[in-house]
């Protein structure tokens, strides 16, 4: 298939949906996601296959064999590479001219301040522990720049279930409601567009851990979390289209 006039042939079928102004909006992004995991490995793929043309990516983990339930990365061929180099090669091989810059590290509310700037259009906010999760989105909103947050997508098998919203609208999620409860002492009440699920979930199937800022996990299955990182691209897409 050759080339149209303004959308290179792999993202024609995208252009005869969104339009050509839609998808140079698109290419003109710049999108950061944090976390690269269940939810954020999808949510970085679905926003460079939809033409995304600026992201950054940032995890500072390696792929571990029990990811391979739910997380793109991670294959039996992968396990021990790091989550960016993987990651990063799948971006740059959908799209070769995708301006990507990759950070291979665990963030702290330093880093936080440093690698989040108001050159960003949107911050996807892909972690899974509660602290870390709390400095992303007030130095988000300090600055300027947009944040799609996903909140707790274990426990959950109901597909139905996942919304988008304001956090302060979210309801039936456990760990939604410990966000909240951190970032209301920050000052932060609404405003933060999120990912939840109001599937009801059990403690008969939570863990606890020692890991650092993580009490605890669900146990998990592999389409909601990217069903998750599905519905944060929906945000930029839907975003972009004026809807």
């Amino acid at each position: 298939m050759e080339e149209t006039a303004s959308a290179p042939a792999w993202l024609q079928r995208t252009e005869l949906l969104m339009g050509a102004e839609a998808l140079e909006r698109m290419k003109n992004l710049r999108v950061m996601v944090i976390g690269l995991g269940g939810v954020g490995s999808f949510a970085a793929e679905f926003l460079a296959r939809a033409g995304v043309g600026n992201m950054t990516i940032v995890d500072g983990d390696t792929v571990d064999l029990s990811n391979t339930n739910r997380q793109l990365p991670a294959l039996h061929s992968t396990v021990g590479k790091r989550k960016t180099d993987v990651m990063a090669d799948r971006m740059r091989d959908i799209n070769p001219e995708l301006n990507l810059t990759v950070h291979d590290e665990f963030l702290t509310p330093d880093s936080v301040k440093k690698l989040i700037t108001n050159d960003f259009d949107y911050v996807f906010d892909c972690i899974d522990s509660i602290q870390p999760k709390q400095y992303i989105i007030v130095t988000c909103k300090q600055k300027g720049v947009r944040v799609v947050s996903s909140m707790g997508a274990g426990g959950r098998v109901d597909p139905s279930k996942v919304q988008v919203a304001d956090l302060s609208e979210s309801y039936n999620c456990p760990f939604a409601q410990q966000v909240r409860k951190g970032l209301k002492r920050k000052g932060v009440y609404r405003g933060v567009t999120v990912v939840f699920s109001s599937e009801l979930v059990s403690k008969e199937h939570m863990m606890t851990t020692e890991a650092r800022f993580k009490k605890s996990f669900y146990g998990t299955c592999s389409y909601i979390p990217a069903l998750f990182g599905l519905n944060m691209a929906s945000v930029v897409v839907r975003d972009m289209l004026g809807r």
